[in-house]
């Protein structure tokens, strides 16, 4: 596998505008998937079901948290299958239409057992994720894929910063603003209304531009539209792609079908590692991602900083700025001087930064009775770590669509996005769970999710070592 190359005068210019808009659904995943980070303890308690006690919100939090990407790992191979077969465009904007429906639901759910019925709905309709990355690898080509595949982190810290920030900033809004909320019992009664309306809000009109300019890019598809198969060209591009619906009975259907019972063929021994790999990066990642609202928001006699949901919020959506930035300016150059293999191990080595300094700054902030100066400080440079992380995802993102036939995009990004979220999906479960088992239990002085987590960290970066250097 050959390392990233810098983008030569002779390359081809990006499809600006197609790839704005894939872009642009790309980043309703974060933001819907974020939103309820700084606020997730609160909603939780308010349901009822922690009967008031403080130390078993983790629990509960790491199951709202982990149904939506179970969700989206029980449903993105499928999607990406179905646009295999009926073309991208439909199945691509099925997905922030749902987003938007499914995040109203959540906002004015009452109760546990439907937040977690909204949360999951969530993650199905963000399963199509990976056709996304399809569309975006059929609109490039060698010249200039590198520099398209490298804006997804981006556009995930983009997202990362939105959301924990409309989360933060629009939680209890009657409370916050009550001149202005307070007059409405509605917000009174749904105080996590507000922020979830906020980000279905913004995959809403991620769907609408989509639904106004994004063009079909399946080579299967124009193909049968090229063979007269599709319907007229003045007609409506949406309506156009689901007339064709009942033309995927015969014909290149049975080459579809043909793959799809030869996708065991696609997983040579490369792919393999490199989506072990994958999965290790995003367990890892949604882990320490999970422990941030935990450690911050959870009080210091218990075990945590002790932070508002709008601190939390703040420092999530500054971080995610500061991130997306270096990683644009600095680290994007040296992912393309030195290469995704080598760029990965460097960035999956940061995670032994990151972790241990969890323990140090709750036992700081513990001793000290308050969030001191100091503990700021090693905040900001737990944070400048996790910046290595987001050029972890870049290499993969490249490692995974070079190592892909181009015939099995769908299917290699289909699988690649169910690894991922699948170990999305355990990585809140398992970390809020053993973050709650600490305290309650003091193992280890409370500190026993810390050193787990670090020991499954230094496995990951020896299992970076073993990716294929070729």
């Amino acid at each position: 596998m050959s390392s990233v190359r810098p983008v030569q005068p002779g390359s081809n210019p990006l499809p600006k505008f197609q790839l704005f808009l894939l872009l642009l659904i790309q980043v309703t995943e974060p933001i819907t998937a974020e939103v309820i980070y700084p606020f997730i303890i609160g909603a939780v308690r308010s349901t009822g079901i922690t009967h008031g006690d403080e130390k078993k919100a983790g629990y509960f939090a790491g199951i709202i948290e982990s149904m939506f990407f179970l969700a989206e790992c029980l449903t993105v191979f499928y999607w990406g299958r179905l646009s295999d077969l009926y073309g991208r465009r439909r199945i691509l904007l099925l997905g922030p239409l749902g987003l938007s429906i499914a995040m109203l639901g959540f906002g004015i759910s009452k109760n546990f057992v439907a937040l977690v019925v909204f949360r999951a709905f969530q993650g199905m309709f963000n399963g199509n994720i990976g056709v996304s990355k399809t569309v975006m690898a059929e609109i490039t080509d060698s010249t200039n894929m590198a520099d398209a595949i490298t804006m997804i982190p981006i556009m995930w810290t983009v997202g990362s910063a939105v959301g924990p920030s409309l989360g933060g900033v629009l939680a209890s809004p009657a409370t916050r603003w009550p001149n202005i909320f307070g007059k409405f019992a509605f917000f009174h009664d749904y105080p996590y209304f507000l922020p979830c309306a906020a980000a279905g809000c913004l995959a809403f009109v991620a769907f609408f531009f989509g639904y106004l300019g994004l063009k079909e890019s399946s080579p299967a598809f124009k193909d049968k539209k090229r063979d007269g198969i599709a319907s007229s060209d003045d007609t409506e591009p949406l309506l156009r792609d689901g007339e064709q619906r009942e033309d995927y009975g015969s014909g290149d259907n049975h080459d579809e079908r043909n793959e799809l019972l030869n996708a065991r063929e696609l997983l040579t021994a490369d792919l393999r590692m490199i989506l072990f790999n994958y999965g290790l990066l995003s367990v890892t990642d949604m882990a320490w991602y999970v422990l941030i609202p935990l450690s911050y928001s959870s009080s210091i006699p218990v075990g945590g900083l002790g932070l508002s949901p709008y601190q939390v919020g703040l420092i999530l959506g500054i971080f995610a700025s500061i991130n997306g930035t270096w990683n644009l300016l600095v680290l994007r150059k040296i992912l393309k001087k030195i290469g995704p293999r080598k760029m990965y191990i460097v960035s999956y080595a940061s995670f032994l930064i990151m972790f241990p300094l969890f323990w140090i700054i709750r036992e700081i902030a513990h001793a000290a009775g308050k969030v001191n100066a100091l503990v700021w400080t090693l905040i900001v440079f737990q944070l400048f770590a996790a910046t290595f992380v987001t050029a972890g995802w870049n290499s993969m993102s490249l490692l995974i669509v070079r190592s892909a036939p181009p015939n099995s995009l769908g299917a290699v990004n289909g699988l690649a996005q169910m690894v991922a979220s699948g170990t999305r999906g355990l990585a809140p479960l398992f970390a809020s769970s053993l973050f709650s088992v600490s305290l309650e239990s003091h193992l280890a002085g409370g500190h026993l999710v810390d050193i787990v987590l670090i020991a499954f960290s230094m496995i990951g970066v020896f299992c970076s070592f073993q990716l294929p250097k070729n």
